[in-house]
């Protein structure tokens, strides 16, 4: 048979289909069990589709079959049973957006977690398509953190998809939390999602970002421990499509997930009872395509699609620094970099504990501001040949000039890294730090004492340079002459003279 034959043969079978009438109006529970349904005799339906059951609870279509519906139940499951009758609404799953949010605690189905009325106008769908590759356009616009080390070695930028990775109880959340709070005076809008923690934790957060101010311009998508495995499923998800909202009307948005490592193993219990077929790890195949498919809407939109930002800080909890296993892998091959914790460091005492070896920004310096490109250029080189030299002298004592130099400073450089939570840095004072450490203004200070020196100097530099500071954080500017200006002040506080 030609083409030809083959093309009309297929034209003329598609243009003979109608669709056969829909007999089965209702379905009916076939069985339940762990949060999730099995019903058989309901045609029609759509992956993601919210069905509603005779007693009033709601469930989402997840597993569509010749013969039934798998469902995953958004509440209790002892309110449904066997036999009882169940019916499509043919509505996705939704989630409110808009200003109302702003401020405020909700469930991935809207539902109000403050205990204060929600009157939401507009929804999104929570699985909306990332935008196409034509909709997007470069990354080139810094989002600081208020860290040294991140925005200094692993620049993060607007519309930036980077992976915060590390064992339980070494700080993760905590730079999250952190990138929130620096949000402030930006006109950045901030979602945290929370997947799979405990309520006590979350409040915790919670209470960290108000006090601090942070509430005003951030949501919070909570999704606890003890809700079912389909709810925590949502919660990224609708996190996302709050982002989206903002993004589509040209403001700047960051979003937390922590953590995805809880989020793919309540994935992985819905799948498994829906009888998927487990792979590496017992994870479905599909895993991959899941976590691929939230971060691809990360993006930097063009002007035409509204021109504003998602960018994502997706949050991965390894065991034992393992970050060969599935899920790592995974998110760190679609993610545009990583932040390495390592435990070693943090019980050290270097905290935020990042590890600048195995940290990356694949999209680097150019989300980095002129300013910081003008004093950060040569930190991974000094500390690469610290560590390496610290590595040699353990088993020596007699150390030349050069060496000794070469030690200190770079002891000085680890301990200049060193941050309280909860207090990030501005743009001036990052930069003030380095060109402090450019002209060794801390070398007669001792460690212990490094701090107090280091909050002395930025109070000093901040008052000789008010205007100055004021225009480098707004502009992210700095020209060589008012380097060479804040050279010469560093080094008179290194001399003790006026600056």
């Amino acid at each position: 048979m030609t083409e030809q034959k083959i093309s009309a043969f297929l034209k003329a079978r598609t243009d003979a289909f109608s669709p056969a009438p829909v007999i089965y109006r209702k379905g009916s529970v076939e069985r339940v069990g762990d949060g999730v349904v099995h019903v058989k005799n309901l045609p029609g339906r759509k992956y993601g589709e919210l069905l509603e059951f005779g007693s009033g609870v709601y469930g989402m279509a997840l597993d569509l079959t010749e013969d039934g519906v798998g469902a995953v139940l958004l509440d209790a499951e002892d309110s449904v049973c066997a036999g009882e009758t169940v019916k499509g609404t043919g509505r996705v799953a939704e989630v409110p957006v808009g200003d109302v949010l702003l401020g405020r605690v909700i469930d991935p189905i809207g539902r109000p977690l403050d205990e204060r009325p929600l009157d939401a106008v507009r929804f999104y769908p929570v699985e909306r398509p990332a935008p196409a590759i034509m909709d997007r356009r470069p990354v080139d616009t810094p989002l600081e953190t208020g860290i040294l080390a991140i925005d200094s070695m692993i620049p993060i930028g607007r519309g930036q998809r980077e992976l915060i990775i590390g064992d339980r109880q070494t700080g993760k959340t905590a730079i999250a939390v952190d990138a929130i709070i620096n949000q402030k005076n930006t006109d950045v809008i901030c979602v945290y999602c929370a997947v799979g923690q405990k309520s006590s934790t979350v409040a915790g957060v919670i209470e960290t970002l108000r006090q601090a101010g942070a509430m005003d311009y951030s949501v919070v998508v909570h999704a606890g421990a003890s809700d079912s495995p389909a709810i925590q499923y949502l919660a990224p998800f609708a996190a996302c499509s709050i982002a989206e909202y903002f993004a589509e009307r040209g403001r700047d948005v960051l979003v937390v997930y922590d953590d995805l490592s809880k989020h793919a193993v309540a994935y992985r219990t819905m799948t498994l009872l829906l009888l998927r077929p487990p792979g590496r790890e017992a994870f479905p195949g599909d895993i991959f395509y899941l976590h691929s498919r939230l971060l691809e809407r990360a993006a930097c939109l063009s002007e035409e699609k509204g021109g504003g930002t998602v960018t994502a800080l997706p949050i991965v909890e390894t065991m034992a620094g393992n970050i060969s296993s599935y899920i790592p892998t995974n998110i760190i091959s679609i993610t545009d970099g990583q932040i390495y914790l390592e435990s070693e460091l943090f019980h050290a005492g270097v905290r935020p504990a990042v590890n600048t070896g195995l940290s990356v920004s694949r999209v680097g310096r150019s989300a980095q501001s002129d300013a910081m490109k003008a004093v950060s250029g040569t930190l991974r080189i000094d500390l690469s040949q610290y560590r390496e030299m610290a590595v040699f002298t353990r088993f020596g004592s007699d150390l030349d000039s050069f060496t000794s130099k070469l030690l200190r400073r770079g002891e000085t450089l680890m301990n200049l890294f060193k941050q309280d939570k909860s207090k990030p840095y501005t743009l001036f004072e990052e930069v003030a730090v380095l060109l402090g450490y450019e002209a060794d203004a801390f070398r007669d200070t001792a460690m212990k004492d490094l701090r107090k020196t280091v909050a002395d100097y930025l109070t000093a530099m901040k008052q000789a340079f008010p205007d100055e500071a004021s225009a480098m954080n707004a502009t992210g500017a700095m020209d060589a002459d008012l380097k060479a200006r804040l050279l010469q002040a560093a080094e008179a506080f290194r001399e003790g003279r006026t600056l």
